[in-house]
């Protein structure tokens, strides 16, 4: 029988079975020196009464508690899931548990769960920015304990912090090249809060096409907004109300573009006789929309595998992420029909 109300302590085994502390201690770490039919009587006793090993007390002793903090943005994301994926696929191997917090979008959850993750002795970070992060000084604590912290996605590269990212700027002006060669030349960038790395990043990315190709950067067809599912319907609104209307989108996150081609076809708009469209991440979605999106592909778990291994090798003396600085995760265009203005006016309707 468990003893209710409280934890099964070892001096309770000890008592009960009227042997030494340091003998029951010794069993439950499989030590050698305790007799096979001793430590078997302690072990029986031990799941019959419930104890549980306090391995946080006895890491603490150690100076180390085998967790690691996870800070993202938000969880109901693709992208993040394939991410957290990745993370936990590394530090499960290599006996880490994870804490995981989401900020909502907001700096000062993000200050909250920095200082919660710090108060629980993670052995280190990794963070993934909200919008509306304006500095990281709440993440200074942790660099005053030693605890490593390694930024992923949404980060600041004006500081010496390790972060991995891909190239944001690179896969904007890929993505706008593309809608370019199918013919587009007025292409609205559907984008969000250009504080951040990765969508100011893709928007540079987008200028500078359009500037290389002889087009100019008309400001009216910049609509920034959230993530949101009412967000892409104000989108697709916006680009409704434009006249002419865009013959080329780029939308820098799957989803969104998912929601405005359905509101788009709602307006029986053609796409991409009328509208080509790229969006941003190769979420699922984009495979079962119709007509499928083109897209940069995001590879969110990768990118976790490679933010836990430089962590965790650091963790064990393997590496050092302070002399990382950037890791620039290969990324890539994904063609698919959504886009294919060309074909589509060659083929006809």
């Amino acid at each position: 029988m468990m003893l209710k109300g409280r934890e099964v302590t070892i001096y309770d085994l000890a008592d009960k079975l009227n042997i030494s502390i340091a003998t029951v201690s010794r069993a439950l770490k499989d030590d050698p020196v305790v007799s096979k039919r001793t430590k078997k009587k302690i072990i029986d006793l031990a799941e019959k009464l419930g104890y549980r090993s306090n391995h946080f007390a006895s890491n603490l002793r150690k100076q180390k508690t085998n967790t690691i903090g996870v800070i993202v943005h938000e969880l109901n994301s693709n992208f993040i899931t394939s991410v957290l994926a990745g993370i936990e696929k590394i530090t499960t191997e290599a006996g880490y548990d994870l804490i995981i917090a989401h900020s909502s979008e907001s700096y000062a959850k993000e200050a909250a769960n920095a200082k919660n993750l710090f108060h629980k002795r993670v052995d280190g970070l990794i963070a993934s920015l909200s919008f509306d992060t304006k500095d990281l000084k709440h993440f200074r604590r942790f660099e005053e304990k030693g605890v490593p912290v390694i930024f992923f996605d949404r980060v600041e590269q004006t500081t010496n912090h390790a972060v991995v990212i891909i190239d944001n700027y690179k896969c904007g002006y890929q993505a706008t090249q593309h809608l370019i060669e199918q013919g587009c030349k007025k292409i609205v960038h559907v984008t969000s809060s250009l504080k951040r790395n990765v969508y100011s990043g893709r928007y540079k990315g987008y200028r500078d096409a359009l500037f290389d190709n002889g087009i100019s950067f008309d400001e009216s067809l910049l609509i920034i907004n959230d993530l949101s599912e009412k967000a892409g319907i104000e989108s697709a609104g916006k680009i409704l109300d434009m006249k002419p209307l865009p013959d080329g989108a780029f939308i820098t996150n799957d989803f969104v573009a998912a929601v405005c081609m359905r509101t788009l076809k709602e307006s029986n708009i053609r796409i991409p006789a009328d509208i080509a469209i790229v969006g941003f991440n190769n979420d699922a979605i984009g495979k079962l929309i119709e007509p499928a999106l083109t897209t940069i592909n995001y590879p969110g778990r990768d990118m976790g595998e490679i933010v836990a291994r430089n962590l965790i090798n650091h963790l064990q003396n393997k590496g050092n992420i302070d002399s990382i600085n950037t890791v620039i995760v290969s990324s890539d265009l994904i063609i698919r029909k959504s886009s294919l203005k060309k074909n589509y006016k060659e083929v006809g309707d």
